[in-house]
């Protein structure tokens, strides 16, 4: 008998990777778990109080002096690098449930115009540049264009006016991009803008161009379609599907709902943090022996884009909060609650983009008898390799990911 639950708290960084500062040279500094309590110490009424985060093993991972150095739970404490390019939430979420990034790249729309071109072209679209600019007008009426919200290069979209065209069409275009885009993900995109889309182009970060769509008006006008084609993966190879096959229930709550993969899986779409532990909270409570929850916080990494460390608290004290309701209910032998991050989002580094930081892998596992100091996870595939572990799954069968510590054994 097992349930595992893995609380994704999304944007959650505790300190840059090596790498971080490759894009931009101020990302070396990122921090996302120091620079939010340091903020709370200096700016708020008081520190914040995570105890259950600190008996987790919070302190064991990241230093800071408000975080307790000592648990009284059986934990395995840890931290992971994220093994997949950029720092993108939904990248993220599928290496965690053992997918193999490998393949995906961070590129410039600039740099794969041509091949673009002559793939919607065979497709029996017309295809033209606007203005001489790297990005392209198809139909005359749905742009295909650098995602400037994400990381310079790690998504694109194919954007276009309810008005002029169904999204069917506009999603017909995006799918065509995606057969040859090497990016994690291809994000059609069907609104009513308050005037002629090329009217909102502007340049972005890295050498990106791209369609200001919070400017067009499409997020306030109502009607918005959004789909989002992710790179091809085997989802028979992750960690829902191979639960699944096994008769393990699964459910999927909050933004992992909209993201993951899992033809049996319950979902429990959710933005609260309130909703998001009420959901994860009844799938635990629920008749059975055995469960799969992954569950996604979104409200940190609203607060990360937002730029307020003050409101990231906020919800940091907020899903501490579940995280003890979580604890008190997953007391069996054998049940596992794991609690990561899928990459950073630093409040105070002065842009609203990710931050590219290790993540910390907090695993509490009621019949242990002590403290295990787990060593650097080279990708978050090791954390979906684990909790297959966890539920008596053979990780060999996920598609990337190597089981972290001994977290599936008594210690």
């Amino acid at each position: 008998m097992s349930r595992t639950v893995i609380v994704v708290i999304d944007g959650f960084g505790v300190g840059a990777m090596p790498d971080a500062g490759a894009l931009r040279p101020g990302d070396v500094t990122a921090d996302t778990c120091g620079h939010v309590l340091d903020h709370a110490r200096t700016f708020g009424a008081r520190p914040l109080r995570l105890p259950m985060l600190g008996a987790l093993g919070l302190g064991l991972v990241h230093p800071h002096p408000d975080l307790a150095r000592r648990t009284h739970l059986p934990v395995a404490a840890g931290r992971a690098a994220l093994g997949y390019p950029g720092a993108d939430t939904f990248a993220g979420h599928q290496t965690m449930m053992g997918a193999d990034f490998s393949h995906v790249t961070v590129a410039r729309l600039a740099a794969h115009l041509d091949e673009v071109t002559e793939a919607l072209r065979t497709a029996g679209h017309r295809v033209e540049r606007l203005d001489g600019r790297p990005l392209l007008v198809v139909d005359g009426a749905v742009l295909v264009h650098d995602n400037l919200e994400a990381d310079p290069g790690i998504n694109w979209n194919a954007t276009g006016r309810l008005e002029d065209l169904a999204f069917d069409r506009i999603l017909a275009i995006a799918r065509t991009v995606r057969a040859v885009a090497p990016v994690a993900r291809v994000i059609a995109v069907g609104g009513h803008a308050d005037g002629p889309l090329p009217r909102y182009v502007r340049d972005g970060d890295g050498g990106t161009v791209g369609l200001d769509t919070p400017a067009t008006g499409v997020y306030r006008n109502g009607g918005l379609e959004v789909q989002h084609l992710g790179a091809p993966l085997d989802h028979t190879r992750q960690l829902p599907a191979l639960a699944a096959r096994a008769g393990i229930p699964v459910t999927l709550v909050g933004k992992a709902a909209d993201i993951l993969a899992g033809e049996t899986a319950v979902r429990r779409p959710a933005v609260p943090t309130a909703d998001v532990f009420a959901h994860t909270l009844e799938a635990v409570r629920a008749p059975g022996d055995d469960a799969l929850v992954v569950a996604n916080v979104q409200e940190t990494d609203l607060a990360g884009h937002q730029q307020d460390p003050g409101r990231y608290g906020a919800v940091l004290e907020q899903t501490d909060a579940g995280l003890a309701a979580l604890v008190s209910l997953l007391d069996r032998p054998g049940d596992r609650l794991v609690v990561t991050g899928d990459h950073g989002n630093d409040p105070t580094i002065g842009h609203a983009y990710h931050t590219r930081e290790y993540v910390p892998v907090l695993i509490h596992r009621p019949e242990a008898t002590g403290v295990e100091l787990l060593p650097d996870a080279h990708s978050l595939a090791d954390v979906g390799a684990t909790a297959a572990a966890s539920l008596a799954l053979d990780p060999t069968a996920l598609a990337n990911g190597t089981r972290i510590g001994r977290t599936d054994e008594v210690a």
